[in-house]
């Protein structure tokens, strides 16, 4: 039995490492598919014809090294080995490789991994996993662009509300939609109160949606444990990031991927394990 369950286990983990890989596409090609697409619309406002440029989606053209332009083959893209065969390198030129692409792939594997331990070979475990990659993807996006862009906050916000009415998860619909309407509401009225002291834009609205997605999969009691994580975890990385002087330009710091890593927390951990970490539960 055991045996079985270590075998599961394994193989929705090594699907894990593939949906890394693939994810590793999505946080590179996503923001760039997004600009286009802004420039084309603006080019239309303009009455001006777009630029002609070649396909460039999540599946064309094929992956290359971003120095030589050398393409990616097959056997140099299985997810982490293939970085270990090639030393961190590209095998054409030789130019270093960032480890962000085998530390996404792996994060990925450990918690779709994660997910069939907790979960079996479930329904409610392939709903999680889908929430766990889609913020793995919105948590390197918004820290690279400062974009949470719709195409994956909205998809997870219905997702949530979809595996909450098909009962997927433990939380009713009726806590999963005051979750959402919550989630949004709160960071709105911040971001207004914010914006009326200061007349400055403390956040953007993509971490409302975000917000709301998390609401919608863990209920509107969970939107207190998450802020306070998020706001903990942030905190945390700002400080360093100013010891450090690693700090962008103007100090900005995305709250995103804060919530992100806040989402993730509760669900390996509950929301209410958050509270009674940072002392606020008994």
């Amino acid at each position: 039995m055991l045996f079985s369950v270590a075998i599961d286990i394994g193989i929705v983990g090594a699907f894990g490492l593939l949906i890394g890989s693939f994810l590793n596409v999505v946080i590179y090609r996503l923001p760039k598919m997004l600009e286009r697409q802004w420039a084309a619309e603006c080019a239309d406002l303009q009455g001006k014809a777009p630029d002609e440029a070649p396909p460039f989606n999540l599946i064309t053209p094929r992956s290359r090294c971003q120095v030589c332009g050398h393409p990616i083959r097959w056997y140099e893209n299985i997810p982490v080995a293939s970085y270990l065969a090639l030393k961190g390198s590209c095998s054409a030129c030789k130019a270093a490789i960032s480890m962000r692409y085998p530390l996404v792939e792996m994060a990925t594997g450990v918690l779709f991994a994660w997910c069939a331990w907790r979960w079996g070979l479930s329904l409610t475990a392939l709903a999680w996993c889908g929430f766990a990659a889609t913020l793995v993807a919105l948590t390197l996006i918004d820290w690279d662009t400062t974009l949470l862009p719709d195409d994956l906050t909205l998809p997870l916000l219905w997702a949530g509300l979809l595996a909450s009415a098909l009962r997927w998860t433990d939380v009713p619909l009726v806590h999963s939609v005051w979750g959402a309407v919550g989630g949004y509401m709160s960071l709105w009225l911040v971001y207004q109160a914010f914006k009326l002291l200061t007349g400055k834009e403390g956040m953007g609205y993509g971490d409302f949606k975000l917000f709301a997605a998390l609401g919608a999969w863990f209920g509107w009691q969970a939107l207190v444990p998450i802020i306070l994580m998020a706001s903990v975890i942030g905190a945390v990385t700002g400080i360093g990031m100013k010891f450090t002087s690693s700090l962008r330009e103007g100090g900005y710091v995305p709250f995103g991927p804060f919530l992100a890593l806040g989402g993730l927390t509760a669900m390996i951990f509950g929301p209410s394990a958050i509270l009674r970490t940072i002392g606020l539960s008994g």
